[in-house]
């Protein structure tokens, strides 16, 4: 039986990088995928197609993750089609990058609206709905950033530290109604945005790695995949560091 057989799980901001191949992996192994993101593009469209191919049900949404009107809306729309959700990803965010010095208050709020907001959006607009089934996974996703912070990332790891700390808030609240919540912690993975670093600064990052090399979107989603799955039904209120130990 595969892991996921008979559940329906949301992966939000997921038509590319990690939040996609979460997906990919989710409907390989037998969920009914539900996925967002801010608009439709060519490649939300072509992940829909290979979603439906494992299971014609799994859905696409374009949907604000981090406007609390839209979420709301988005899941009453998705319990009156689906009845429930068993696994949810928080996967939506951004970067801007800049010094403290150069920062402005817009890229600020941003970040933390994005990032941050957008968990608390859905997990308020379907913990309800958790607590009827008295049955649920929550994963958030967080960064090594969040953890150790980074020089000219104060927004995205104030934001990435807020997820864990809400995190391990959540799992302790909801422990007791038999829904779990989790943090992924991925450290330097390769994505299209890192591809675009150069390649003597993406050499010193790797020489740093105590694994000696680069994360895989996929490393990122088989955590998530354990998480989802019943085989993580007693981990809650965890940080899980995929970083080949560069936070150690």
């Amino acid at each position: 039986m595969k892991l996921l057989e008979n559940k329906i799980a949301l992966i939000t901001g997921a038509a590319r990088g990690i939040g996609r191949r979460t997906a990919e992996l989710f409907a390989e192994e037998g969920a009914t995928v539900i996925f967002t993101d801010l608009k439709e593009t060519d490649s939300s469209k072509e992940l829909l197609q290979i979603l439906q191919s494992h299971n014609p049900d799994s859905s696409f949404y374009t949907a604000n993750a981090a406007s609390w009107e839209e979420t709301e809306q988005l899941a009453k729309t998705i319990i009156e089609r689906y009845g429930r959700v068993d696994a949810i990803v928080n996967n939506a965010g951004i970067t801007r990058d800049n010094l403290l010095l150069r920062m402005t208050p817009e890229d600020w709020d941003l970040v933390i609206q994005i990032n941050l907001r957008s968990v608390f959006n859905y997990c308020k607009a379907f913990i309800p709905y958790m607590m009827k089934k008295r049955n649920g996974s929550i994963i958030n996703t967080s960064s090594v950033v969040g953890v150790n912070g980074n020089g000219g990332q104060c927004n995205y790891a104030a934001a990435k530290a807020g997820i864990i700390g809400f995190t391990k808030s959540f799992a302790q609240e909801f422990g007791s109604r038999n829904i779990r919540c989790n943090a992924i912690a991925p450290g330097f993975i390769r994505t299209a945005m890192t591809d675009a670093i150069p390649d003597e600064a993406r050499q010193k990052w790797i020489d740093d790695i105590p694994m000696r090399r680069v994360g895989t979107e996929l490393d990122v989603a088989r955590v998530s995949l354990f998480l989802a799955s019943d085989l993580a039904e007693y981990v809650t209120g965890q940080v899980i560091c995929v970083d080949g130990g560069i936070s150690l």
